[in-house]
């Protein structure tokens, strides 16, 4: 794996692509009110389950660190301001790391990784893995992404944005979703994973991450709204001058 870059080293359509994806999940969240006619975009999500109830990451996985006995979660799906997509089911620290124990300067964490309905995909006709969830041991100090990676996934990464995980989906980053699809707009159905054998231990099941050119580790990047909205801003004028420079 290449060393990490500087966020300000990064390229601008995946810094802003990135931006816009976090604005949307944040005003899903209740911050404003969602238009007529909102843009929907199909990516990975990052959540933390708090007294039972999934909410939305306000930092990235690359700045999160989770404390022992925390769960955190993945969802795979299309989502606008006002359909914020949590994972599909909500298994507690205690049914993911029952019996799981950890040496002095480690942790526990619980993980949920959602990979959404066929409905979410760009091509509905092939079925998502199927959700997972797996208790992970993990150094004190180990933040979201080293959760995530510590779990034996396979990551593909593109600057700022999580693309794809385990292979799913294997194209894509981020991408616009216009129409929306009814399936993929129709309510989530709860769903139960099984609670996993094992538990993975840091360094022993993680797989090197595979990234884009010139891709680093940073994932998700979090940010204030005034950040946010100039991003957007930008983010459509950069879509407009390649469109421009394209015809």
């Amino acid at each position: 794996m290449k060393p990490a870059r500087s966020a300000l080293h990064a390229r601008p359509s995946s810094l802003l692509r990135a931006a816009v994806i976090l604005m949307l999940v944040t005003l899903a969240g209740g911050l404003a009110a969602a238009p007529a006619q909102a843009a929907a975009y199909r990516y990975w999500g990052y959540f933390h389950l708090a007294n039972g109830a999934w909410t939305f990451a306000q930092t990235g996985p690359g700045q999160a660190v989770p404390a022992d006995g925390s769960v955190e979660g993945w969802r795979f799906a299309v989502a606008d301001e006002s359909s914020m997509r949590t994972p599909r089911a909500t298994p507690s620290f205690a049914t993911i790391c029952a019996g799981t124990s950890v040496t002095a300067g480690h942790k526990r964490v619980g993980l949920v990784i959602d990979f959404g309905r066929p409905a979410d995909a760009a091509d509905a006709t092939k079925p998502p893995p199927a959700a997972k969830a797996t208790c992970v041991a993990v150094p004190t100090k180990s933040n979201g992404a080293d959760v995530l990676a510590a779990a034996g996934t396979t990551l593909r990464l593109d600057k700022a944005l999580t693309c794809g995980i385990n292979g799913w989906p294997a194209t894509g980053c981020g991408d616009p979703v216009a129409p929306v699809p009814a399936a993929a707009a129709s309510p989530d159905t709860k769903i139960t994973i099984a609670a996993p054998a094992t538990a993975a231990m840091a360094g022993s099941t993680s797989k090197p991450a595979a990234e884009s050119p010139n891709s680093s580790r940073g994932l998700l990047l979090g940010g204030a709204g005034a950040v946010i909205l100039v991003a957007l801003l930008g983010f459509a004028a950069w879509r407009r001058g390649r469109d421009a420079t394209d015809s």
